[in-house]
């Protein structure tokens, strides 16, 4: 038996870490990699990798020449000679003598539709190459190539091929932005965990480094996933993102502290982390402010939360560093959300904090048992963050139903604690699946195809939990333990009407019977209008989504009959069951 009465809200949810090849490779729609041949750090001579040569080797050599145009990279290739869709392909090149440059996809015919190009390049200065191509035929596997028929000396550097239909030009591969989109997110979280940390600090994140003109970015290497960057998308693009999202960004920066290593003085990174601010919500004539206005983006963007580390707490003085931060920007920034790595779920911070940070990775049946987690949290302190959360490994395989059920239940738990609640997010979101680094994740991807696991497919069950009012609800059953349930009162932004939604998790291996009334309502359920239910579930708790079969495990709607004063649900075994009732 299910029956409710009136409460709270709760505020919902993206996460973005750079693993998977998530953005570099995926969100982001460049198609070159290590665009500037930075890729094997400062002391590299010949490590050009992913680029290969074609053609005779023995009349090719290669090298890394550290005397680029661009002063943050200095890196270029030295090349020694002896013998339908729309892309712009640039790239920047000096040579003593002429040069006859040829672009070209592997497996792909293109044609030239408009170009900067000018050959014989005699000057010995380097010119920047622009062209913008038509792909002639399709070839998911294809390679970018640049090619010569002349014997030559050549220097060449910043290589870059985008698809022109990138979300609203913004640099968004369109796909994977919707999909994210159709999640509604009220927030998103970035540029990661981890990757803010890297394993030693000179492989942090570093915000500075990401802005200005994609040539001059210098790009860093993610020792925590071990692979490169050349982060074409930045700290501006990111605040981009979650402006063309419609979401609050959350902003997560380094607090002097790394996996392996850590600052002795962190008033460096303190002031860092007040520029970074200033530049995402200073006035166009302040000193960082100014540099995003110069980026193309004067209006100031609406940053109001911010978290000191990731993951953090107990490393390294991590709490002396957080009291820095916390002192410089509650000073400066007085509404500006602070976020501590500390967590409060169960005993109360030693440190002043707006929000707390949870992470939790678990297996399905603990995951289940943690929609408790919050029921005996403070309420006179701060609120929690739950940042990251997903059921992994054996249970998970790589995205099962098993997860995703109870991973709802645990959403069910913080909808009952959104008083102690603020703000919850799936991590990782996005795997690009030729380079797998974790497994589970919410959207696989490759070069041209995409899917939502089941956890993707729960989240969309909670999109409408951002901004509801929360009914407190009584559950009352005899024959199991392995239901939990919730019910919300939400507006459908299009017909502006209030619905009633009941969200039930069955995580028994046999069907349940609830009966439902509803009471204590200000407004009355109209019978007339019948239930339209909603149910996630399979065959098999293991059952994934995959390229092939993309739709296997996806919620399936359908309109029940009207009903009565009260009526009785069928709960498939391990299985979500959405139910809404026009209020």
């Amino acid at each position: 038996m299910l029956s409710t009465v009136p409460q709270a809200v709760l505020f919902v949810y993206w996460a973005h870490t750079e693993i998977n090849h998530a953005a570099a490779g995926g969100l982001w729609a460049e198609l070159v990699s290590n665009r500037g041949f930075e890729a094997g750090g400062p002391n590299n001579t010949s490590n050009i990798d992913p680029w290969t040569i074609i053609g005779n080797e023995s009349l090719i050599s290669v090298s890394i020449n550290r005397s680029s145009c661009f002063e943050r990279n200095k890196a270029a290739l030295q090349m020694n000679i002896e013998e339908g869709k729309r892309y712009r392909v640039v790239y920047h090149v000096t040579s003593a003598g002429k040069t006859d440059f040829q672009l070209s996809f592997t497996g792909v015919d293109v044609i030239t539709v408009s170009s900067n190009i000018t050959y014989g390049f005699r000057d010995g200065k380097w010119n920047k190459v622009e062209t913008i191509v038509e792909a002639k035929a399709t070839n998911h596997v294809s390679s970018l190539q640049i090619t010569t028929t002349m014997q030559g000396s050549y220097l060449l550097d910043q290589v870059s091929a985008m698809p022109l239909d990138t979300y609203m030009g913004h640099g968004f591969r369109k796909d994977l932005f919707q999909m994210v989109a159709d999640l509604k997110p009220k927030f998103l979280r970035f540029p990661g965990g981890t990757y803010v940390e890297g394993n030693y600090l000179q492989n942090k994140y570093e915000w500075k480094d990401t802005i200005g003109s994609w040539e001059e970015r210098p790009g860093h290497f993610n020792d925590i996933w071990n692979y490169w960057s050349d982060d074409g998308i930045g700290y501006l693009e990111y605040l981009q993102l979650a402006e063309d999202l419609g979401a609050l960004p959350v902003w997560v920066f380094n607090a002097g502290i790394s996996r392996h290593s850590a600052a002795s003085n962190v008033t460096a990174y303190v002031q860092d982390a007040l520029d970074g601010i200033e530049f995402a919500r200073g006035s166009p004539r302040s000193r960082w402010g100014s540099v995003r206005a110069a980026m193309g983006h004067p209006k100031p963007f609406d940053l109001k939360y911010v978290a000191v580390g990731n993951e953090d707490c107990g490393l390294f003085n991590y709490e002396g560093n957080y009291l820095k931060f916390h002192d410089a920007i509650r000073y400066a920034y007085p509404d500006i959300k602070i976020i501590s790595n500390c967590d409060a779920s169960t005993k109360p911070l030693n440190q002043p904090a707006d929000l707390f940070d949870f992470h939790i990775y678990t297996n399905s049946n603990d995951m289940f048992s943690k929609s408790t987690q919050f029921d005996h949290t403070s309420r006179s302190g701060p609120k929690a963050f739950v940042s990251e959360y997903a059921v992994w490994r054996e249970d998970a395989g790589n995205g099962s139903l098993l997860a995703a059920v109870a991973e709802a239940a645990f959403l069910i738990g913080l909808e009952k604690n959104s008083d102690a609640v603020e703000m919850v997010c799936y991590a990782p979101l996005f795997s690009n699946i030729n380079d797998r680094r974790w497994v589970p994740d919410a959207i696989v991807f490759n070069s041209y195809q995409l899917y939502g696991t089941p956890s993707y497919w729960v989240q969309k069950l909670f999109i409408e939990s951002s901004g509801a009012t929360f009914l407190d609800s009584t559950l009352n059953t005899n024959s199991s333990n392995k239901l939990i349930a919730s019910a919300i009162i939400w507006q459908n932004s299009t017909e502006k009407k209030n619905y009633l939604r009941v969200k039930v998790v069955n995580f028994g291996t046999t069907c349940e019977t609830l009966s439902i009334s509803i009471n204590g309502l200000n407004s009355t359920v109209q019978q007339n209008y019948g239930i339209r239910s909603t149910v996630l579930t399979s065959t098999n708790v293991m059952h994934e989504n995959s390229f092939s079969e993309p739709q296997k495990v996806v919620p399936q709607t359908s309109s029940q009959v009207k009903f009565g004063n009260s009526m009785n649900v069928i709960l498939n075994p391990y299985s979500v069951t959405s139910l809404d009732l026009l209020i």
